[in-house]
């Protein structure tokens, strides 16, 4: 049996399950930037920075566990020289990004020249004694002593500091919303984390391998809580750049992934640590103890963080509640079609036991043909019952009664909206007896109860799909509004190395559309950023080096690409967008002209019309995708003369 721990080894233990939280919390921070912040200048230099922390952490917890203690010692120096040069970068790059201007070429060397420097003080750590030199001292206080040449790191390290703090004090000075003050007043009191953490503050003492070790563990793990409280708020702060989703949705993101991450795997390794010295207490096996202790943690934490959401939502939209919770409600109530479809085929069971009889087949009117919904029993019998002409007339009866018909073998029952009298669907049972005529009055009360709730349900799932079809064309103009919303000071401004992906940006649509709307002249075909285009460069050649009509060209390009096969026609629905584009932009006909010649409402013209002016945008992405892949072809309007190239 063991025995329990000393004064001395539990500061051990705990300075120990703090630097592996912070290992994970840093790993973690670093997996979700490079995930949801990746296109964004300060998310790339913030994974930089925790890279540093992540080469340090990991030396720390590996440590006590090694004999060559100065290999390690010297292999944490990759990232603690690392970190000064990913200061500078990453406080310069939220400084960039309030200012939404590209950097200039002296900063962008001098960043650089800070990373040479970093590498080569790694080196000098790793291969030489000039910068740090061989332990001394017991195992829990040791660490390496100082070279020559470490009063110039630290003059480094400082320096480099000092400088991000300054950067980040401009930054601060020139945004001009509360919000965006505020994170960066939080990122300015928590930004000298990775500082704190992983410069070797012993190397300064001398004689620090003598210090007694119960002074240094203290000292330790403050630092480690103080670190990792100030790593979750740096995090938060810069959770917001490059991102187009709304605050409430980074901000929500961000900490149930730190509750069901980071935190949960820290508790893990707390117990990985403390259940093989308290042994003597719980009685049991070590390995018995801790795989029942890790597996209930696990499982327990995410039933607790799932119970404790509604007063974390709270906490998170204390002035937004009602409305958040009304989204969170929609969002578990809206039916898809599998959703459909399972319930009415539990319906089809119920009423197949109340009816005794063992087959039948729910169907809904398609676009072409009717489609089955739910079937119980033969498949291929109900698509055959599907095609009699009975059927169909019921299936697309304009005024359905609430009876059941016989159909060859089928009672065939219309499904009726309420709303409108229109028929949605069919119902059938395979039973040549009528329901009316076999069933006592509590089982047809039951069939009726189930039929309405097979019509509830197909009526909530058309309604359904007409506020989606609604929304779609919308969609592009959300994304706009969401990078606006973010423009300042979250979303920094494209320079040249992202131009290659400003096709994908959400202003993309209104570039398109603008230009679109001045097609045959104006500032937002003349003036458009579509001019940019390699495709529309590559055309100019072609139109004596006029711009506005090699973009005109391109345009009428991508509308033709919207033409369906075979020969037009006005009022079919695969040859609307099309019709749209021609009539609308090519031809400048007016709105109610168009309308009427496409036999379409006004209302309904508009939000096609979305739909159209998309399908272009997207179409020019993919021709300037096919441009970039293909560096060496010939310019459009030689592919379409031939005979001139």
């Amino acid at each position: 049996m063991s025995t329990l721990p000393t004064w001395l080894g539990t500061l051990e233990v705990g300075n120990q399950i703090l630097s592996a939280a912070i290992l994970i919390l840093s790993f973690s921070l670093f997996v979700y930037v490079l995930t949801y912040n990746l296109h964004s200048r300060v998310g790339r230099a913030f994974a930089a920075l925790l890279l540093g922390m992540i080469v340090v952490y990991s030396g720390d917890v590996v440590l006590p566990q090694v004999d060559w203690a100065e290999n390690w010692l010297r292999l944490q120096w990759l990232g603690i020289a690392w970190v000064p040069a990913a200061y500078l970068h990453f406080t310069r790059s939220v400084l960039l990004a309030v200012w939404l201007r590209p950097d200039r070429f002296k900063w962008r060397w001098l960043v650089r020249s800070a990373y040479i420097a970093s590498i080569l003080f790694a080196l000098l750590a790793l291969f030489s004694n000039v910068l740090v030199q061989a332990p001394v001292g017991p195992a829990l206080a040791s660490n390496l002593r100082p070279g020559p040449l470490f009063p110039l790191f630290s003059l480094y390290f400082v320096v480099a500091t000092l400088w991000g703090g300054w950067n980040l004090l401009v930054a601060r000075a020139h945004v001009r919303t509360h919000s965006a003050r505020r994170r960066l007043t939080y990122l300015l009191w928590s930004f000298a984390a990775p500082g704190l953490g992983v410069f070797p503050y012993l190397i300064l003492a001398s004689q620090a391998g003598q210090a007694p070790p119960a002074l240094v563990l203290i000292l330790a793990s403050i630092a480690n809580a103080a670190v990792g409280m100030m790593l979750v708020v740096m995090a938060y702060s810069v959770a917001y750049y490059g991102v187009f989703a709304p605050d409430r949705v980074v901000k929500r993101q961000l900490l149930y992934f730190i509750l069901r991450g980071p935190t949960v795997a820290a508790i893990v390794i707390a117990l990985i640590f403390i259940v093989p010295r308290v042994e003597a207490i719980l009685g049991l096996p070590p390995d018995t103890a801790l795989t029942f202790l890790v597996v209930m943690t696990i499982v327990l934490a995410q039933i607790l963080i799932e119970v404790a959401q509604p007063w974390i939502d709270h906490f998170l939209y204390r002035n937004e509640t009602e409305e958040i919770a009304w989204l969170h409600t929609l969002e578990t109530r809206l039916m898809t079609s599998g959703d459909l479809s399972q319930f009415l085929e539990n319906v089809l069971v119920t009423l197949c036991n109340v009816y005794d009889v063992d087959r039948g087949f729910v169907a809904l009117p398609g676009e072409e043909e009717a489609r089955l919904e739910a079937v119980i029993g033969d498949e291929q019998e109900a698509r055959q019952s599907l095609t009699l002409p009975e059927t169909q007339r019921l299936l697309r009866s304009t005024s359905p009664d609430s009876v059941f018909h016989r159909v060859d073998g089928y009672v065939v029952r219309s499904l009726i909206n309420r709303h409108t009298d229109e028929s949605m669907g069919i119902l059938a049972l395979h039973s040549t007896r009528l329901p009316e005529n076999t069933v006592d009055e509590e089982t047809a009360d039951m069939i009726e109860h189930l039929v309405r709730r097979a019509e509830i349900a197909v009526e909530d799932r058309l309604l359904q799909l007409d506020v989606f079809e609604a929304l779609r064309p919308i969609l592009p103009e959300m994304d706009v509004m969401q990078a606006l919303r973010g423009a300042v000071p979250y979303v920094i401004s494209l320079n040249r190395e992202d131009q290659a992906d400003w096709v994908h940006q959400p202003e993309f649509y209104e570039w398109v559309r603008g230009a679109l709307s001045h097609f045959w002249g104006g500032p937002k075909l003349s003036k458009s950023p579509l001019l940019k285009l390699r495709i529309v460069k590559r055309a100019l050649s072609g139109h004596e080096q006029v711009p506005t009509q090699a973009l005109r060209e391109i345009l009428q390009q991508a509308i033709e690409r919207q033409r369906p096969p075979g020969d037009r026609q006005m009022t079919t629905s695969e040859w609307l967008l099309y019709n749209i584009l021609d009539l609308k932009y090519l031809q400048g006909r007016k709105v109610r002209e168009v309308a009427r010649k496409l036999a379409i409402s006004e209302s309904d013209l508009y939000r096609k019309q979305r739909i159209a002016i998309a399908e272009v945008a997207r179409t020019l992405a993919e021709m300037e995708a096919e441009a970039s892949e293909n560096q060496d072809v010939l310019p459009i309007e030689a592919q379409q003369n031939p005979d001139s190239a």
